[in-house]
């Protein structure tokens, strides 16, 4: 008899186009199971008009999914990565994570074509604070405003509201087929610009602990290039107990059999900006020795300042 999996996910149209991307792979390996999705919306998804900081807490686009796994009303969710707290709802695992997308951020123009283009006290649209640290540390002469929804919401407001541009992530835009099309006048930042969020560009395909069938099968579609440097990043995370109210970086590649790593904390106005870089082949190692450097620099009181703000 054919088992029907019940796969959780956000509403929005590349939560959606992520989740069947993922359901493709495992239909590939697994063509005798049905797949159905189960929309959910976060209070992410809810709450438009303020700035992600100001909503403040950890899951603001996953906390609700993990309920509908933990009383299974879904058998699996499929999450973008950075949108994941360090520390999950207990007796739920990460099964897998697949092949990682670009990890970087890019900036979108709506006349421009180069950043170095863009005019003297530029209006850029981020909600992400960041994003807003890094990019005004480039260009001090910018003014950031918050800009909310789904890509496609954000990609319209470019158009029709008064931002010259605005930053998004790489790989949102080429899971949506938009980095193709050329339609879209971007940039790459690189990570000396701006430094991305940690997990940026995985996915995480989350379930049940003690659901052996379905930990077994999202073991055939989990990628261990894509996990490794993405262990250092969140154990990173979880040291520091950062969250989006925080200006918080990390990011690590591989080179070889070992990782090279590089975070960073700042304060919202940029004023105060610790890093670190660091090297290993241990991946939580490194992410723990990484936050560790920038908790005895000072990132500890930092952090309690920001959050108590």
């Amino acid at each position: 008899m054919t088992r029907e999996i019940i796969v959780g996910s956000r509403r929005s149209k590349l939560a959606l186009t992520q989740t069947r991307w993922v359901i493709a792979r495992l239909s590939e390996h697994f063509p005798e199971y049905q797949f159905k999705i189960h929309e959910i919306v976060t209070k992410g998804d809810k709450i438009l008009d303020v700035t992600l900081s100001k909503v403040g807490g950890k899951g603001l686009f996953v906390s609700e999914v993990e309920e509908a796994l933990a009383d299974e009303t879904i058998d699996f969710a499929v999450h973008s990565m950075k949108d994941v707290p360090s520390v999950l709802h207990e007796g739920l695992v990460i099964g897998a994570i697949p092949k990682r997308e670009s990890p970087f951020d890019c900036i979108v123009f709506d006349q421009a074509r180069r950043l170095s283009d863009l005019k003297e006290g530029a209006v850029i649209g981020t909600s992400s604070l960041r994003r807003a640290v890094e990019i005004l540390r480039y260009r001090p002469d910018f003014e950031i405003r918050s800009i909310r929804g789904n890509i496609d919401t954000r990609l319209r407001k470019l158009k029709e509201e008064a931002f010259d541009a605005i930053i998004l992530a790489e790989a949102g835009l080429s899971r949506m087929g938009w980095l193709e099309t050329g339609e879209l006048h971007l940039e790459h930042l690189q990570p000396e610009v701006c430094l991305p969020a940690v997990g940026q560009g995985a996915l995480a395909v989350e379930c049940r602990a003690d659901d052996n069938e379905l930990t077994n099968m999202l073991a055939r579609i989990h990628d261990p290039d894509t996990a490794f440097p993405v262990q250092a990043e969140r154990s990173f995370l979880e040291t520091l107990a950062g969250g989006c109210e925080i200006p918080i970086a990390g990011f690590a590649e591989k080179q070889g059999d070992e990782l090279y790593f590089r975070g960073l904390v700042s304060s919202v106005d940029g004023k105060q900006r610790l890093t670190v870089e660091k090297q290993g082949t241990n991946p939580k190692d490194v992410g723990v020795k990484a936050a560790e450097t920038l908790l005895e620099a000072g990132a500890a009181k930092l952090i309690a300042e920001l959050r108590n703000g």
